[in-house]
């Protein structure tokens, strides 16, 4: 078999395997917003059909009072308000305490530098459900708000990632930069936030943007701290009991709506940021 061949054969399966996952990841993305356009009747149907189409007539019909039920329920717009503070607070507060500890971490020279490594590496080991208890316990004693005991908790997942991911991104910098500015007077806090913060923005927005996913969908927590505050629930919690306001039994149309329309902003975000996205996890990945 000639050499031709081979390249074009491993060409070939890898665009297959490449359209194999494809359609592996988006298929259910796309399954949630073709059910999202189906009534009751429409998702009752048998075979299921892989468009909205009117059960009488079999033509292509989308129905757009999921939609509605959607952005008419005020609980909903509620969520996205809470959701959007709990998410953008957690990943800001988690880029300003993990850019600080990235930086000490990955420059400075201190005693216990490895040791502090371990111990942040070793608090992403906890599952959730093993401090659910201990926090909601602290929680309700201190009399903490929903949406700041939310953000804390967040915090406790988001902010050792963020950290260590940030660290390596720092250790990465060549030294020589952190030299050349402390020659030539400036502080190591100066060097940190006008020299060395602007090089890792790729770094903190790759971590921003999964800080912000991670806290935008956490939905164990959200449910227990909000259990007694109906007001201040996320979106992953109402979505899970959405309320229904034209079906007249569980809104499956109703919840698919929801969450296609709340996977909106973070599909946008992607968008926006891809750039710098692609940026942060190739950074490192060549020397010289």
């Amino acid at each position: 078999m000639s050499t031709k061949i081979k390249q074009r054969l491993n060409r070939i399966l890898l665009w297959g395997l490449i359209v194999v996952m494809a359609f592996w990841m988006l298929f259910p993305f796309y399954w949630a917003v073709n059910s999202s356009f189906k009534s009751e009747g429409m998702l009752a149907m048998t075979p299921t059909t892989f468009v909205p189409r009117d059960p009488d007539t079999g033509t292509l019909y989308f129905y757009l009072r999921n939609y509605e039920a959607v952005f008419t329920n005020q609980a909903f717009l509620r969520a996205i308000g809470n959701s959007l503070i709990v998410a953008t607070a957690t990943t800001l507060l988690s880029l300003a305490i993990g850019s600080f500890a990235g930086f000490a971490l990955g420059k400075l020279r201190y005693r216990g530098k490895t040791a502090t490594l371990y111990i942040i590496l070793a608090m992403t080991m906890f599952p959730a459900i093993a401090v659910l208890t201990g926090l909601y316990a602290i929680i309700t004693e201190l009399k903490i708000p929903p949406l700041l005991s939310m953000i804390f908790t967040y915090m406790l997942f988001t902010l050792p990632f963020t950290a260590w991911v940030l660290t390596a991104f720092f250790r990465e910098l060549p030294t020589e930069i952190f030299q050349s500015a402390q020659v030539d007077g400036a502080s190591p806090l100066q060097t940190f936030y006008l020299i060395l913060l602007p090089l890792t923005a790729p770094a903190m927005v790759t971590t921003g943007l999964l800080a912000f996913i991670g806290a935008w969908n956490e939905y164990l927590f959200a449910l227990t701290f909000t259990s007694i505050a109906p007001d201040a629930r996320t979106l992953p919690v109402i979505i899970a009991n959405f309320p229904s306001q034209f079906s007249r039994q569980i809104p499956f149309g109703e919840i698919m709506a929801g969450g296609v329309v709340s996977s909106i902003p973070l599909v946008l975000l992607v968008f926006i940021f891809q750039r710098r996205i692609v940026a942060g996890l190739t950074a490192g990945a060549v020397k010289g």
